[in-house]
């Protein structure tokens, strides 16, 4: 039997594997091995960006998955006369890394502020921490009730620090939609923790 008539036409095509450009253009169609090719394409370059910006491995590791998610969803957008498709990709993983530090700056500022204020009381450190594990627990399990877009508006407007036009964004979703999504999940995430707000 022919050995070129035995391979499918999909291996060999992948002998000799498309452009960046060329890919992105199968995601934005929902390719799923094209999307795999980009990942292996781009996500070293990727980490190492966010990696000089935000220095943690760890955080570093969670932005370039967020970024290459980002590339997935949205890359219906990347318009090829504005740029190549990696600088594309560079210029959301710098958006996010540095928005990543601002957000951890925000935090540090006002657990900073908290600490400042809380030197006028004592306070038992173990029953602080435990109590905040039973709250944070608790918020978790309050989230999994939301459904998935609820949960990912809450998530990146409240610990992303995103504003609702740039959750629409990232989520390839209409800002009116976003604005209803998040309206019934902080409903639902209030009756579930029994909080009045």
């Amino acid at each position: 039997m022919d050995r070129a008539a035995a391979v499918p036409h999909d291996a060999a095509h992948d002998a000799d594997p498309p452009g960046l450009e060329e890919l992105l253009g199968l995601v934005a169609r929902g390719d799923e091995q094209a999307f795999g090719r980009v990942y292996d394409l781009i996500s070293p370059t990727v980490y190492g960006l966010v990696r000089r910006i935000l220095r943690d491995p760890a955080q570093s590791e969670e932005v370039t998955q967020e970024v290459l998610v980002e590339v997935w969803r949205s890359a219906c957008r990347y318009d090829a006369r504005r740029g190549s498709p990696q600088a594309w990709v560079m210029t959301l993983a710098h958006r996010r890394a540095v928005d990543r530090v601002r957000s951890e700056q925000a935090s540090s500022d006002r657990e900073a502020r908290a600490a400042a204020a809380d030197t006028q009381r004592p306070y038992d450190e173990v029953a602080e921490e435990a109590t905040d594990r039973l709250e944070r627990e608790r918020v978790r399990r309050c989230l999994d009730t939301l459904t998935e877009l609820q949960e990912q508006s809450v998530r990146l407007a409240f610990y992303g620090g995103y504003s609702y036009r740039e959750v629409a964004g990232l989520l390839s979703a209409p800002l009116g939609t976003i604005k209803t999504r998040m309206r019934d999940g902080l409903i639902r995430l209030r009756d579930c923790l029994g909080v009045d707000w």
